[in-house]
């Protein structure tokens, strides 16, 4: 079967796309043909289609919707909800994922829900960075918006670590907040990132709303314990040890994300989120794969 990946940017590490390489290199493990030349059997598209007609079959991947009042959500919608339309079949990072897009587009008849994986192969050929200064190791990742909580982050850090531990902090930061325990390192390769994850025993992301966070995913496949919050759907891939916050129910209605709401670090709750998903993504491919031959075949 081969199946063309559409708006896929295989040069690109952002969250999308660097799922997608990862899918792009372990579909052909599963059986199936990915972007060769022939007539397509399916497209599976990631987030948005620009075509007006697909000559096979089209899926499409969501990895979450607009619902921002800070912009015009319904307007940055439009084409997603297209695609959701005109779409065979539909594939949902998480639960949280389609329950927030049940609520905006309708439901859609014909879905799976399949969580983001790890590349095991590449994290089991991967070496700690040696920090040996540190008792523990905590760190975090992230395109640091205002929703990603940096400085809620470094809050519970300094709250819950002891005196010989440090926080090591990868992402672009524009505000740093100076303490000689917290330590900023930039942007890093996939490389350097799963370095760090194996050094760490902690993994923060107190992030508001995410859907089903690669970073999360890595850090958790590295056996990072991980602290994150219960609003979106890291919780359901954040491990049965993880640490969650617990913040208010949301009801999907659009709302301010960039003016997340503040944490109280003292309402920590049990994981009882936790699906028991396979994070290796040789696995997560042939999900992808069964779903889409199934479909097409009628099984």
């Amino acid at each position: 079967m081969n199946i063309v990946l559409e708006n896929v940017n295989l040069s690109s590490n952002s969250g999308p796309n660097s799922f997608g390489q990862k899918l792009h290199k372990y579909l052909p493990h599963v059986g199936a043909a990915v972007d060769n030349k022939e007539t397509p059997d399916a497209y599976l598209c990631f987030i948005e289609s620009t075509r007006e007609k697909h000559d096979a079959p089209l899926y499409q991947r969501l990895d979450g919707i607009y619902f921002n009042t800070a912009g015009d959500y319904t307007a940055q919608n439009a084409n997603i909800k297209r695609t959701y339309d005109m779409s065979k079949g539909i594939i949902f990072q998480s639960n949280f994922n389609k329950d927030l897009t049940f609520k905006y587009f309708g439901e859609h008849n014909n879905y799976a829900i399949i969580h983001n994986g790890a590349d095991m192969r590449l994290i089991e050929n991967t070496e700690p960075v040696n920090i040996d200064k540190y008792e523990n190791v905590w760190s975090c990742a992230s395109s640091w918006r205002p929703h990603k909580r940096l400085s809620e982050n470094i809050s519970y850090f300094l709250e819950h670590s002891n005196k010989n531990d440090g926080l090591i902090i990868a992402g672009s930061v524009d505000k740093r907040f100076t303490h000689d325990r917290v330590h900023y390192v930039g942007e890093l390769t996939t490389q350097k990132l799963f370095s760090l994850y194996k050094a760490s025993k902690y993994f923060l992301h107190l992030a508001w709303l995410d859907h089903c966070p690669n970073v999360v995913v890595d850090a958790h496949a590295h056996d990072c314990q991980i602290i994150c919050s219960s609003a979106g759907g890291t919780k359901e891939i954040a491990g049965h040890d993880a640490i969650i916050i617990q913040e208010e129910p949301w009801d999907f209605s659009p709302i301010d994300l960039y003016n997340p709401p503040p944490l109280d670090f003292t309402k920590k709750v049990k994981n009882i989120w936790h699906k028991n998903t396979e994070p290796d993504m040789m696995h997560v491919a042939k999900k992808y794969f069964d779903f889409i031959s199934g479909d097409i075949n009628g099984s």
